[in-house]
This record gives structure tokens, C-alpha cells and sequence, in this order.
């Protein structure tokens, strides 16, 4: 019983204590190859789980919230990166970091968001909808 409850769970600490007691097998090169059934297959099935677990009614919803869908990304693509750019003349300035990183911190700031944003803003209670999140962190 607990096993269909909690399989999850099970699963990941299975996974952990298989890999403390072989690590060969995952590792780059080894018995799994990562390099090429992370990459290549495993996002990928990741991905076409969680899409044929969505509705298509929230999908046609998504598609009409074009105020939405541009808000995000106007935020994410414009708003951030001048606001980081900003952010790091004044630590510049002011001396406050080195300069390198501050340099990371701009070239960060005009990277789309990772698809672990989505999850997140999935899961959250003031959450979008699956689909958009879909849409604008992938």
C-alpha cells in the first residue's frame, strides 16, 4: 500500500541507494549512456508525459490569453534584463561585486527563464494555467 501511495518517493530513494552502490552505471560513458538518453529521450519523454496529461479546453483557453502571454514575455525579455543592467551599474559603481560576475549577472538576465519555471508556476496556488506555462517557459 504504501509502495502505490508514495511510488515517487520510493522510486527516488531506490534510485539513490542503487546509485550509491554502483555509481558505474550512470555514469558518463556507462551502462545508462546519459550523455545521449538524458539529452535526447528522457526530456523528451518528460515532456510528451506531461503534454498528453493536459486538457485540450485549457489548451484552446491558453491560446486566447494574448494580454497574458505578452506581459510575461515583455517582463522576461525586456523588464528583467534593463532592471539587471541597472541593478549592476549601481553595484559596479559602487564597487559592491566583481566585475566579472556582474557581467553574469547581465548575461543571465536576458536568458529566457528555464522550463523548471513552468513546474514552478505550475504548483504555486496564484499558478496560470498547465498550458501557460507550457507556453512561455519552453
Amino acid at each position: 500500500a504504501v509502495v502505490s501511495t508514495q511510488s515517487t518517493g520510493v522510486g527516488l530513494v531506490l534510485s539513490i541507494l542503487l546509485a550509491k552502490m554502483e555509481p558505474s552505471i550512470g555514469r558518463k560513458g556507462g551502462f545508462l549512456v546519459p550523455e545521449i538518453t538524458i539529452k535526447y529521450f528522457a526530456v523528451s519523454l518528460i515532456f510528451l508525459n506531461s503534454g498528453l496529461s493536459l486538457k485540450t479546453e485549457e489548451l484552446k483557453h491558453a491560446l486566447t490569453q494574448v494580454h497574458l502571454h505578452t506581459f510575461i514575455q515583455c517582463f522576461t525579455m525586456m523588464f528583467i534584463p534593463v532592471f539587471m543592467q541597472f541593478v549592476s551599474l549601481v553595484a559596479m559603481n559602487h564597487n559592491l561585486l566583481q566585475p566579472l560576475l556582474i557581467n553574469g549577472f547581465i548575461v543571465v538576465s536576458c536568458m529566457p527563464p528555464p522550463v523548471s519555471s513552468a513546474v514552478i508556476f505550475q504548483i504555486t496556488p496564484l499558478s496560470f494555467s498547465e498550458w501557460v506555462a507550457v507556453f512561455k517557459f519552453s
